[in-house]
Parts: structure tokens; sequence; C-alpha cells
């Protein structure tokens, strides 16, 4: 009995069946986010040394584990084929903020503290606000980092999980 060969499909046909999974299966999702710095290996150090995040992968970009969210830190570059008019860049404006991590916490004290003798810069102490106790500090690049407690619930982070 002869044996029946198959003709490869073209590329574009190859392609086309790549990017179309089944269609069946469980939609999932990631959420990460990237920050655009001047030197990784100094905002990796601030971010795995300070705030402990586990490092998930070196390199350019460099992938870590914050809590429950994976952070990208890649350098600045572009303009590239699939954002031809965008160039990322680190933050320029200390004083004008578009984005900030929001880092919820069990007792803030104890992180500012912590968090201080590791070499974070805070804005400010702890503020009572009137639903949490809030304070910022700043990565190496100058983006805005939030740190609060919730003062709603008597678990701090029972809004989160």
């Amino acid at each position: 009995m002869p044996l029946k060969t198959r003709r490869a499909l073209p590329l574009e046909e190859q392609v086309v069946i790549v990017s179309r999974p089944d269609q069946r299966a469980e939609l999932k999702l990631v959420v990460t986010n990237t920050l655009i710095v001047a030197d990784i290996q100094r905002s990796v150090a601030f971010y795995r040394d300070v705030l402990d995040a586990t490092v998930l992968r070196d390199g350019q970009p460099t992938f870590l584990r914050l809590g429950n969210i994976w952070l990208t830190i890649n350098r600045g570059g572009g303009p590239t084929d699939d954002k031809p008019e965008v160039v990322a860049s680190p933050a320029r404006d200390p004083k004008a903020l578009s984005i900030f991590l929001n880092l919820r916490v069990t007792d803030i004290r104890r992180y500012y503290d912590l968090w201080s003798s590791r070499g974070a810069k805070f804005i400010t102490e702890p503020k009572v606000h009137a639903t949490e106790l809030r304070c910022y500090m700043r990565d190496p690049d100058g983006y805005l980092i939030e740190v609060g407690q919730t003062t709603m619930t008597a678990d701090p982070l029972a809004l989160y999980t």
C-alpha cells in the first residue's frame, strides 16, 4: 500500500493557523505593568532589594513578580513597526503623574520602616485619609509608588482578595 504524502501548507496559511488558537479554549489574561527606565540593572536592584520583587527573567526586558503583579523593566526606544509614531522613554517630569504603582499592605508602618531601611525614599511618612493610610515613594527613575493600608475593613487586603 503506497504511503500518502501531505503537501506542506504555504507560509501564509501556516501563520493564520498559528494566530488562530482553539476557539473552545478558555480565555486567560495576565496583566503586566511595563516601566521604561534609564538603567535596567539599577531599577531591578530597587524592586528586588527594596521591595522584595522576584526576578523571573534577567535581561532586556527583565520580568519581575511583585506581590500579585508582574513588572516588565525595559529601556526606552522605538518607534517600532507596531507603534510607528511612539517613542518609549523614562518618566521625564516627576511633578507630572501619568501612571503609578499602588502597593496595598497590611501594616503600613512596618512596610514604611522596612523599605526605608532598605533605601526607599518616601515623600512623607504615612498620612491618615478618609478610608486609608497612605504615603508615596519614588523608584530610581522617578516613578511614583503609592503605599496604602485600607481602613474600611478589618482586614486591610479584604477588598483585593
